[in-house]
């Protein structure tokens, strides 16, 4: 089973490559469209006289119809459809192959009518680019929110990141230093709890050098071209020696991110990906993979715990989930797939174009 996820930028791109924005024109503008389509009529009309019925201009009277349709509006278009009508039947009224004049009438009245089509069709086309538009911009308003949400995510990272490492690093040490003091003091007086002195501040000693890896992991420091390897090197030492968990970085030779916001993306999903391989699918045992090949920049992070829960992560359940996949569309061109592995566990999958 595999889950994707694919950028959204590809979607919009499609659509607005046949939707393009059209603002209301002036009201000076419009009389001057409406004018020109009716020189236009009267033009094509005077041609079509001038030829004689055996030469039709019929297609050409839709051009004017269309123009006022799609610029003014249905009302327009059928006035301008109406008066396209007339000029046809004042053309063909003076010589004719109709040997009653019911013909002519007839003939006029399917005029009418599928020029009314005409104007009623460049309408519906158009009302459809409206709605496509609209399309539009609930899409890009979607994915500025996420970008929204990812940078609000990074922000309070760093907050946390720089508070645990500033302040309560800071406070432990303190506490720390006083615990050995305290045991020296102990010692010199030839106490018995001296012992228990130095075992408090090694305990202290403990909780800061953790503490300070939970710091490196929410904010890494130099993640960028090779520095991301690094970053995640480091994650994968820390996350290691907090769980005991066998957790690897495999780095591909050709393997370079010259962005560090990207690199910084990829970090983060890296991240969650592990820490969801370990609080809900067990794994004792995971890898992270780059990779390059072919203008595509690859991570993979592997783990060999319970696997994923299918309907959950098909409803897209967890804000874990959805902040990887948020991170993966704010990265552009990038295709993110959650999967089930053959022998058991997930894989978390991120292909990355580059320019070339």
């Amino acid at each position: 089973m595999e889950i994707s996820y694919p950028s959204g930028l590809k979607e919009i791109q499609a659509v607005k490559s046949w939707a393009r924005l059209h603002s209301p024109l002036p009201r000076a503008e419009t009389w001057f469209l409406f004018l020109a389509c009716l020189l236009l009529v009267a033009l094509i009309g005077w041609i079509d006289w001038r030829v004689g019925w055996e030469i039709s201009l019929f297609i050409f009277y839709a051009l004017p119809i269309a123009l006022a349709s799609w610029y003014l509006g249905g009302v327009f278009g059928m006035v301008i459809a109406v008066l396209c009508s007339v000029a046809w039947w004042i053309a063909q009224a003076s010589g004719n192959p109709y040997e009653t004049d019911y013909g002519l009438a007839l003939a006029f009245l399917n005029c009418v009518f599928y020029f009314g089509i005409v104007s009623l069709a460049t309408v519906a086309v158009r009302k459809r680019e409206a709605s496509d538009l609209a399309r539009i911009r609930v899409l890009e308003e979607r994915r500025q929110l996420e970008r929204d949400i990812v940078a609000v995510s990074e922000h309070e990272h760093q907050r946390i990141g720089r508070d645990l490492h500033d302040g309560l690093c800071q406070q432990l040490a303190a506490i720390g230093w006083a615990a050995q003091a305290l045991a020296e003091d102990l010692r010199e007086r030839g106490d018995p709890a001296a012992p228990d002195a130095d075992l408090i501040g090694v305990s202290i000693q403990k909780a800061v050098t953790e503490a300070r890896e939970l710091a490196h992991g929410i904010l890494p420091v130099h993640v960028d071209r090779q520095g991301l390897a690094v970053a995640l090197g480091h994650l994968a030492a820390t996350m290691s020696a907090l769980t005991g968990a066998a957790i690897t970085l495999e780095e591909g030779s050709n393997f370079r991110l010259d962005d560090p916001g990207k690199a910084m993306h990829l970090y983060r999903i890296a991240q969650e990906a592990v820490a969801n391989a370990l609080r809900h699918g067990g794994a004792r045992r995971i890898g992270i993979h780059l990779n390059s090949q072919g203008g595509v920049l690859e991570m993979r992070i592997d783990d060999y715990g319970t696997g994923l829960d299918p309907v959950a992560f098909a409803e897209g359940n967890g804000m874990g989930l959805r902040t990887m996949q948020y991170r993966a569309q704010a990265l552009g061109d990038c295709h993110f797939s959650i999967s089930q592995r053959a022998d058991g566990g997930t894989s978390v999958r991120c292909a990355l174009q580059t320019p070339h």
